[in-house]
């Protein structure tokens, strides 16, 4: 029998749901021990890989021969003190970090590494500012400081609330006809604002627990879903850390769209913006051109401190 081509929709561990070309779904399950060169991952397989399967004899189930090569992924480390990488999903257009002033509060540090990785594999990267309609005063002033901080660094930013339905309409017009990848801390409400912008996907919208104001995990896997408006969501479990994988120190600047376009002006050409002179990035900062919080994190990146605040232990 010949084989057929699909793109993954869902993975978890050696079985994955693969979307055929004619929009039918097969389960599948891979072929030996699947090694993807140059990457120790935790799973071979991610939510959009395309891959080439043949089906079972007398069975509805497929075997997964071949993975098509990934034009982009985003990463991440797996735990603090692990080796291994996790590939949340492969092949998308665009990569979304969902971003709660409170219940949870999301760190700056967690959304700047998951932009510094976008950045890395040439992402067109988004911020969503959800659960708007809960902020006190003081939320939401900090919420647009942040809002215009990272839209003055060239990514798209919407303010959100599912349950009241603001900025739906430009969360639908930002998916559309793109396969977007949708992360954030668990308890974000990435599931609720799916449910609101395709309510017919029906997604299971977590309570967020009262005793530590930390999400309850309502998805446990990264899945695709498409989306009536043209295009294909991916979902994926609360992540709580971000850590990064396969950077060079000397590169991470580069990553941070506010520095790149400075570096070029520092004295030495593989200046670190830490305690060389003439440094084009530290007269920026001194200058209050780039946002203090923004180079902070920068320094945590490249001296490896793996960002976790307390609240998420």
């Amino acid at each position: 029998m010949g084989l057929s081509e699909g793109i993954v929709v869902r993975s978890t561990g050696s079985w994955c749901t693969v979307m055929k070309t004619d929009g039918t779904y097969v389960e599948c399950k891979l072929k030996g021990n699947f090694r993807i060169k140059g990457i120790r991952s935790t799973n071979p397989l991610a939510v959009g890989d395309k891959v080439s399967f043949s089906m079972l004899p007398d069975q509805a189930v497929g075997l997964i021969h071949s993975i098509a090569d990934r034009h982009n992924f985003i990463i991440r480390k797996a735990t603090k003190l692990s080796k291994q990488s996790h590939i949340i999903a492969a092949n998308i257009d665009l990569a979304v970090v969902m971003v709660t002033l409170a219940k949870p509060r999301t760190s700056t540090g967690f959304t700047d590494r998951f932009l510094v990785t976008a950045e890395a594999y040439h992402i067109p990267a988004a911020v969503i500012f959800n659960k708007c309609d809960i902020y006190d005063d003081e939320e939401l002033a900090g919420m647009e400081m942040l809002f215009a901080l990272y839209s003055s660094l060239g990514y798209k930013c919407i303010r959100t609330s599912a349950v009241t339905g603001l900025g739906k309409e430009e969360v639908k017009n930002l998916l559309k006809d793109k396969t977007s990848l949708l992360s954030g801390h668990s308890g974000v409400g990435k599931t609720a604002l799916i449910n609101s912008v395709e309510p017919g996907l029906m997604r299971k919208v977590g309570e967020i627990s009262d005793y530590h104001n930390k999400g309850k995990h309502t998805t446990t896997f990264a899945e695709m879903l498409p989306l009536s408006f043209g295009g294909f969501v991916i979902d994926t479990p609360g992540i709580k850390e971000f850590g990064l994988v396969h950077f060079e120190k000397q590169e991470v600047s580069e990553r941070f769209p506010e520095m790149r376009n400075l570096m070029h002006d520092c004295q030495f050409n593989n200046c670190t913006h830490v305690h060389e002179p003439g440094c084009a990035v530290k007269k920026a900062l001194a200058e209050g051109k780039i946002n203090q919080d923004r180079y902070h994190n920068y320094i945590s990146i490249i001296n490896d401190e793996y960002f976790e605040e307390t609240e998420w232990d």
